[in-house]
C-alpha cells in the first residue's frame, strides 16, 4: 500500500525556518518526482516545488524561490522541504505528493495527509 506521510509544520515566528519531511512507503521512490503544495484556509492548492525522481532536477514556485529548497534522500524513501525566511503569507497546510512512474509514458499519483504550517509573531 502506497503511503505518504508528512512530518515537520508546526509554529514559527517570522523569519523563522522549517523543514518539512515526507517518508514513503510501498513504492520505490527512485521511480517517482516528487512534490509540495499547499492550501491556505479558504483558498486553492498552490503548487510549490518539484524534484525529479533522481534529485538531479528541480522547480520552484516564484513565490518560495530563493527561500525554499527541496530535497531527497532515496535511500530513506524520503523528500524534504526547506524553508527559510518564513512569512505569515506561507501559512497553510503542505501536502505531500508523488507522482509513480509505471511504464514510459504511464504513471499513478499519490498524497499525503498534510502538515500544518503556521507562521505568527
Amino acid at each position: 500500500e502506497v503511503q505518504l506521510v508528512e512530518s515537520g509544520g508546526g509554529l514559527v515566528q517570522p523569519g523563522g525556518s522549517l523543514r518539512l519531511s515526507c517518508a514513503t512507503s510501498g513504492f520505490t521512490v527512485s521511480r517517482a518526482a516528487m512534490s509540495w503544495v499547499r492550501q491556505a484556509p479558504g483558498k486553492g492548492v498552490e503548487w510549490v516545488s518539484t524534484i525529479n525522481s533522481s534529485g538531479g532536477s528541480t522547480s520552484y514556485a516564484d513565490s518560495v524561490k530563493g527561500r525554499f529548497t527541496i530535497s531527497r534522500d532515496n535511500t530513506k524513501n524520503t523528500a524534504y522541504l526547506q524553508m527559510n525566511s518564513l512569512s505569515p503569507e506561507d501559512t497553510a497546510v503542505y501536502y505531500c505528493h508523488a507522482n509513480i512512474m509505471l511504464i514510459t509514458g504511464h504513471s499513478n499519483e499519490y498524497w499525503g495527509q498534510g502538515t500544518q504550517v503556521t507562521v505568527s509573531s
